[in-house]
């Protein structure tokens, strides 16, 4: 996992071609401006979610994992937590559901070791497979408007 913000972007654009496509999208879209809804960059290889939403309590969300993409989470508006931790030994609450690339573990038993990181305005984050993490939380609600690029592996 690794957040940081955009001003930063050339430290991870040698990661991968695909990952520095995704990253200069993030610098030259206004996405205050763009519509909720998905578009692909690149076929299913590197595609882009806009989205807005409410933020949730901790209780009420789990943790994922996915295997074929890494999430760059990057906050346009608003702020939020993430949940964090690595994948170890962890069981799945639901098994790994191939079309969307998505497993889920439940909070319950993996809050002990998670680490709960802020993210503002203006900041990213990157998500590996072997990086379970939970999007989207806060104490209080607060209204976020976020865009999640998938880059296929």
């Amino acid at each position: 996992m690794i957040v940081d913000s955009l001003n930063n972007i050339a430290l991870y654009a040698s990661l991968s071609p695909r990952l520095a496509k995704a990253l200069q999208h993030l610098v030259e879209t206004d996405f205050t401006q763009a519509e909720v809804g998905t578009y692909e960059l690149e076929g299913k290889d590197l595609f882009v979610i806009v989205n807005d939403y409410e933020t949730k309590p901790r209780e009420q969300e789990s943790f994922e994992v996915h295997r074929r993409y890494i999430d760059v989470q990057y906050v346009v508006s608003g702020e939020e937590e993430f949940g964090y931790l690595p994948l170890a030994d962890q069981t799945p609450a639901k098994p790994y559901f191939d079309k969307h690339d998505y497993a889920e573990f439940d909070y319950e038993s993996n809050k002990a070791d998670a680490a709960f990181i802020p993210l503002k305005a203006g900041m990213f984050a990157l998500f590996f497979p072997q990086d379970m993490h939970m999007p989207g939380t806060s104490v209080t609600p607060k209204a976020v408007r976020k865009v999640v690029i998938k880059v296929g592996i």
